[in-house]
């Protein structure tokens, strides 16, 4: 079993920011096969199928970005699941609006959201699909920016990102062996 997690912050507000980019993403992803995150697992809308042969669970943390640790260390736990058994799909100020980085381990880069779940779980040995939305203008603050509203050119550069992150999603975690499964059988 693998976990796909979206980070963004809950609420219309937010609904089209850049901070939203991987509940975008993620949405975008299931839209794909036709399914959505519903219920309220772990306090967030999840959701739980068999997909390109593997077993995948989805997850959008129904909690502010700074705190979305909490959700996922429950799920982990609850799924009896490692932390390669895990993908944070989140919106990077430090890659170029449009571009995608797929990687392996790491810090937080300053990114809130990244903070909160390295913290919780102890481990930052998950992936993560790192979604560029740019830097800020010169001026601005970084926490303004990535909770602006993005405008339509800007929304139409995130949907060539996402078809990216749904290559790396594909292509590179859910094909991976289930390590986590594998560690504790």
């Amino acid at each position: 079993m693998k976990l796909v997690v979206g980070l963004g912050n809950p609420g219309a507000r937010y609904k089209n920011t850049r901070h939203n980019a991987g509940f975008m993403a993620l949405d975008g992803f299931l839209q794909r096969f036709g399914l959505a995150t519903s219920g309220g697992k772990f306090q967030s809308p999840f959701l739980s199928t068999h997909l390109l042969g593997q077993g995948v669970a989805f997850i959008k943390p129904a909690i502010y970005m700074n705190l979305s640790g909490g959700p996922v260390k429950q799920a982990v736990d609850s799924m009896g699941l490692s932390t390669h058994d895990l993908l944070v799909m989140h919106d990077d100020i430090d890659i170029a609006l449009g571009e995608v980085r797929y990687k392996t381990g790491g810090g937080h880069g300053g990114h809130n959201g990244l903070k909160s779940i390295i913290a919780e779980l102890g481990d930052a040995g998950f992936s993560r699909i790192r979604i560029g939305v740019s830097r800020p203008p010169q001026g601005a603050q970084a926490s303004d920016y990535v909770l602006d509203e993005v405008g339509r050119d800007e929304m139409d550069a995130l949907a060539g990102a996402f078809e990216k992150a749904f290559e790396f999603l594909e292509k590179r975690f859910l094909n991976e062996p289930n390590v986590g499964r594998a560690a504790s059988t």
